[in-house]
Formats: structure tokens, sequence, C-alpha cells
């Protein structure tokens, strides 16, 4: 699934990375707690979150995230946009909450990530 089928999927708006609409993703991660998401998602994934703070962005370019859904409408600050702008880290809003929004992505193929099996 790429990111523009996501778009669909949630009746989502780009907030920025119109350019990269192309990548492509292979899982999601859904969470509020930054740390689980370091701890647990992996790299290349889509994060799903309610936060809209800058540490979002920051945990997003330490896992290398292939971009960021804002849920139930969020919109982060023109500061936090600019900074995943140029960080070239795609940003998108989805009007459904957290579980729906996953649970869309789920039904329309879209992998969580799991713990490694010796965990």
């Amino acid at each position: 699934m790429k990111l523009k089928d996501i778009i669909k999927v949630l009746d989502a708006e780009v907030l920025c990375g119109e350019h990269l609409l192309e990548r492509e993703v292979e899982t999601g991660f859904g969470c509020d707690l930054m740390s689980e998401m370091l701890a647990f998602a992996n790299s290349h994934t889509l994060l799903i979150t309610s936060l809209t703070n800058e540490h979002v962005i920051h945990t997003a370019e330490i896992m290398d995230a292939v971009g960021v859904v804002f849920v139930g409408g969020k919109r982060p600050a023109k500061e936090i946009i600019r900074k995943a702008e140029l960080n070239n880290i795609p940003l998108l809003s989805t009007p459904f909450l957290m579980f729906k929004c996953c649970g869309l992505l789920f039904v329309n193929g879209l992998k969580g990530c799991m713990r490694d099996a010796t965990q």
C-alpha cells in the first residue's frame, strides 16, 4: 500500500509531503507513547497518533518512519509541519479516531508491527 492509498482509505488531508505520496507503506503503528513507538515499531512504518507535538516528528525522524497520520482531525502547529517538511516526513490528518483508523488500515491490508518472537 502506498501513502496515496492511505489517504483514500482514511479520507485524509495531506499537511505536507505531497511529493512523497508514492512511498510504500508496509506496516502501521498506532500509539500515543513515543517510548513505545521507539521500542516496538519497525523503521519505515506509518505512525498513527493523536499527539501533535514536536516529539512526534523527532520520533518519526529517528525511526525513519514513512509518514505520520494525526487522528481525530488534529493538526500540528505550523512550526511542527515545517520541521516535518524539512525532514521529508509526510504528515496526514484524518477525521477518524485511532481505533477506526487502525481498523480501516488493517482491513485494507496494512500489517501491524510485530515484536520479535524472542521477546
